[in-house]
């Protein structure tokens, strides 16, 4: 190893493919001036594909100019907080470029999640305006009360579906519990009625003097603290992360026949990045799987015959376990993208002999965008295990854990520290957090890792709490707080155990009140409704006391050690 080599030597160039520059000259354009582009370029090209219903760049275009147009008729302006609480489905992409073309703020939100957590981002992001499902309608009438949301437009998994289908799903559609009636309220409309009626409006105007200096959306994470904080991003952030990761990949190029799976959620900043804006600003297909599950996605490969897919570890695994796998076509697929969490090397493996594509593993977090790092897709190195290299225009060391101005050797870990055009502007409305997490320009991710004297980067622990279920992040204080409530619990702490499929399953330990019994049915089933069904715990312990330090904060490592340790 190098004794002298540094981190601002980087060292991670000479693994570069070629053509991938260390530095870009960036585009100055905003996301949805990408999708005008093409709209003019491609108007004919396919932009979305839902179920086999086709929507071509110019029909998405005008969609988005018709939704803009709406929400300035409701009073919506530049700096404005409008939510989005849908899957995959044709709306939550326009809807998106919508709110962009206005200068307004998007909020993505998960529609699994239970009303608590909806009622914090909602009411914490100050949003007025939501665009949702029908199956979520009535539980958002009855919620509205409880937040500032004045408007409510909601759309249906009906709402775009080719022939036959489209026949066939007001017959099944409720029964099959995939469209729900939606009681009559004020300030409710139907999605298709807005873009029927304001899709002769003129094409959006960008406000004045909307730049990548102004906020584009605010994107929601969890810290170990538990507490949902939004990541202010930018229209830059976005735009620039997804100018990254086009550089990344030179042998892509823009308005080709390639196609985007998009699996991935677009309410998850992974989803929304690596699938939906890199689709939108490369001129490309995306297919959207609004229930990503093994048997959907198999179907999606061989239907639509995609190019690109971006997946996290528990997809690949359903796929490759699937039954229908062996007989299954998946020759299209070029290339993978994985995050969220370690991708076994037989997985790898597996799905690469498989399909003949390339899986390259890459890291990110919500407060960049959320890409830093990238493994190399061609002709560069690939490290299996390691978190690749950081992209062009993106620093990285590893810094001290009780000095952050000083760096780790080259090999020793430490914590990992970024800076880019990507990395967040702040956490909305938490100048304290922001303080904490973004100093002197380099932005604090909270994992342990070490680079190696090539440059590349390999995560040994990653923060200090979170548990990843199935490609979700789970902060296991949301599942405390929930059974903290429970009339016979004194003290619950929940922590992640390993998963063969999911990566890990939640197990809480919970000290009942004296006297008191309780069954782990009990306390799982009083759980559901009050957290989403992803954040469930599985096992329950009950214990007698946890372990703490002297001054009565619970240690958490010591669980996961102490149940890792009897799981070895």
């Amino acid at each position: 190893m190098e004794e002298n080599l540094r981190y601002e030597d980087k060292p991670w160039l000479d693994f570069y493919d070629d053509g991938v520059p260390e530095s870009i000259e960036f585009e100055n354009t905003l996301l949805h001036e990408f999708l005008e582009k093409n709209s003019q370029k491609i108007p004919d090209n396919p932009a979305l594909i839902f179920q086999g219903y086709k929507i071509s760049f110019k029909e998405f275009d005008d969609m988005a100019n018709a939704f803009a147009a709406f929400l300035r008729d409701k009073g919506v302006k530049k700096g404005d907080t409008v939510a989005i609480l849908l899957p995959n489905v044709i709306p939550c992409p326009v809807a998106f470029y919508g709110i962009m073309k206005i200068g307004a703020i998007a909020v993505m939100n998960n529609p699994l999640y239970a009303d608590r957590e909806l009622l914090h981002q909602l009411n914490d992001s100050n949003a007025t305006h939501l665009i949702t499902l029908d199956l979520l309608g009535n539980r958002m009438i009855d919620l509205r009360p409880k937040t500032r949301i004045e408007t409510i437009v909601y759309t249906s998994i009906g709402d775009y579906l080719p022939f036959p289908k489209n026949v066939l799903f007001p017959l099944v559609g409720k029964y099959k519990k995939l469209a729900a009636s939606v009681k009559q309220a004020r300030n409710l409309y139907k999605w298709k009625e807005i873009i029927k009626k304001y899709g002769t409006d003129s094409p959006g105007v960008v406000p004045e003097g909307l730049d990548f200096d102004d906020v584009a959306m605010y994107q929601y994470t969890g810290g170990t603290t538990g507490v949902s904080k939004g990541a202010v991003l930018t229209h830059g952030n976005l735009s620039k992360q997804a100018q990254q990761i086009s550089a990344w990949l030179p042998d892509f190029q823009d308005n080709t026949e390639e196609v985007v799976l998009g699996a991935l959620p677009f309410f998850h900043v992974m989803g929304l990045t690596v699938s939906m804006n890199f689709a939108i600003t490369k001129g490309w297909t995306n297919v959207l799987v609004p229930k990503p599950q093994p048997g959907p996605l198999l179907e999606a490969m061989e239907k639509f015959r995609p190019t690109v897919a971006p997946l996290v570890p528990t997809m690949f695994i359903g796929i490759l376990n699937h039954p229908g796998v062996e007989n299954a076509d998946l020759s299209s697929i070029k290339a993978c993208v994985s995050g969220s969490a370690p991708l076994p090397l037989e997985v790898i493996r597996g799905f690469e002999k498989k399909t003949g594509s390339t899986i390259i593993e890459a890291f990110g977090m919500t407060e960049s965008s959320p890409a830093t790092h990238v493994n190399p897709f061609g002709i560069g190195k690939r490290k299996v295990g390691s978190i690749g290299v950081p992209l062009p225009d993106t620093l990285c060391r590893i810094a001290d854990l009780n000095d952050s101005k000083k760096d780790m050797p080259v090999g020793e870990s430490g914590e990992l520290l970024v800076q880019g055009p990507q990395v967040m502007k702040e956490y909305w409305n938490m100048p304290e957090e922001t303080c904490a997490t973004i100093v002197n320009g380099w932005l604090h991710t909270g994992d342990i890792a070490y680079m190696d004297e090539d440059g590349y980067f390999y995560i040994v622990d990653r923060k200090k709490d979170m548990i990843i279920s199935g490609g979700y992040n789970v902060y296991p204080r949301d599942i405390d707080e929930v059974l903290f409530e429970h009339p016979k619990v004194v003290e619950a702490c929940a922590i992640g155990v390993p998963h063969s499929t999911r990566g890990e399953q939640i197990k809480a330990f919970v000290v009942l009140s004296p006297g008191q019994t309780a069954t782990q049915e009990e306390m799982i089933d009083y759980c559901i409704g009050k957290l989403a069904k992803y954040k469930l715990p599985t096992q329950i312990e009950f214990i007698e006391d946890l372990p703490k330090t002297n001054v009565g904060k619970v240690l958490r490592k010591d669980l996961r050690a102490r149940e890792l340790g009897q799981r070895s």
